[in-house]
């Protein structure tokens, strides 16, 4: 973990932050101990809702994007390899001096390591905790701007970005919803776990639904689904799908809810996404969801619904509709 990594480099391994000046610190965990950092000096940037949210919780600026200069950035790695990268170029571009790279090995620092090193020179590495941290003292901007990456479009026609969910194409579950849904869609309809805004491109292709609210935890998928989506009944939502509240009952979901944050399946997520969807469903409302077969949602979904059908899937993935959401007694 960072924690460990950064106080052996600090206490002794040739770490030494600037006494002044703001630092930005990119995508920490968020139980990452930031103990000697003084939260009024640092800006933290997570674009992933939920996390943006527990960092401000604690007493630090939070922020889905960058305002530099800074005298000095952290960057902890993301797994996404490009991803990675343009962290780096950007906070190598917004620091004057001192830039810092932690992560785990399984997230690719070792490569991420090798070839900072073809370019500048590298201090460190502290090696613990099945990771790496290492900097760079110098300015760098102009060694890095070939990593620098934007939104762009696919072959298909949509805008992606890495690190967003299905970045280089339509992802094959949510493809299987979309053909799924019924032709006849009405009323106010919410995509949950909207990302670059595939599903929802499907929906407003129905004539009737009035209003569609994408909720999406990460804001750089959520610009992109301002891209794809250009239709004047879309509203966007950067939020955590599972604490948004809607402004009204909604008449139907369509969802193809995340299933892990790190590398293992954390089946609590969809299941969070099932509560949620009942909670915001009116009485006669639908709920339509793809996942993967091996996930153990249809306890959930039976609690939340009394009709739950299964209705078609393939051998990876599973497609249900479920109405008539239950209400906790009060």
């Amino acid at each position: 973990m960072i924690d460990a990594r950064l106080q052996v480099a600090l206490n002794g391994g040739g770490l030494n932050l600037p006494e002044q000046g703001r630092i930005a610190i990119f995508r920490p965990a968020g139980d990452a101990d930031l103990n000697g950092f003084d939260p009024a000096r640092c800006d933290i940037i997570h674009d992933f809702k939920p996390l943006h949210d527990a960092w401000e919780s604690r007493g630090y600026t939070a922020m889905c994007e960058p305002e530099g200069p800074y005298a000095a950035a952290i960057v902890c790695l993301p797994r996404a390899k490009a991803e990675a990268r343009a962290l780096i170029a950007q906070a190598c571009s917004l620091t004057n001096g001192l830039v810092v790279v932690d992560g785990q090995k399984t997230d690719g620092v070792d490569s991420v390591l090798k070839a900072m090193r073809g370019r500048v020179t590298i201090q460190g590495p502290v090696a613990k905790a099945h990771g790496k941290m290492f900097w760079i003292s110098e300015p760098a901007a102009d060694f890095f701007a070939d990593w620098a990456e934007a939104p762009s479009l696919t072959e298909g026609g949509f805008w992606t970005a890495p690190g967003v969910f299905s970045a280089d194409g339509v992802d094959l579950a949510s493809a299987l919803l979309a053909d799924a849904l019924p032709e006849k869609m009405s009323g106010t309809v919410a995509d949950l776990g909207a990302g670059w805004g595939f599903l929802s491109a499907h929906v407003l292709t129905r004539p009737d639904v009035t209003s569609l609210h994408l909720v999406e935890a990460g804001h750089m998928a959520i610009e992109c689904a301002k891209r794809n989506v250009t239709d004047e009944r879309a509203v966007f939502h950067w939020a955590d799908a599972t604490q948004w509240q809607a402004p009204d009952r909604i008449d139907a979901v369509v969802m193809n809810p995340p299933f892990h944050t790190g590398r293992a399946a954390e089946p609590q997520i969809g299941q969070a996404f099932v509560a949620t969807a009942a909670r915001l469903l009116s009485g006669h409302g639908h709920l339509w969801m793809v996942a993967n077969r091996h996930l153990p949602y249809e306890a959930e979904l039976k609690k939340r619904f009394a009709q739950v059908q299964e209705i078609g899937g393939d051998a990876r993935f599973k497609l249900f509709h479920a109405t008539r959401p239950t209400r906790p007694r009060r």
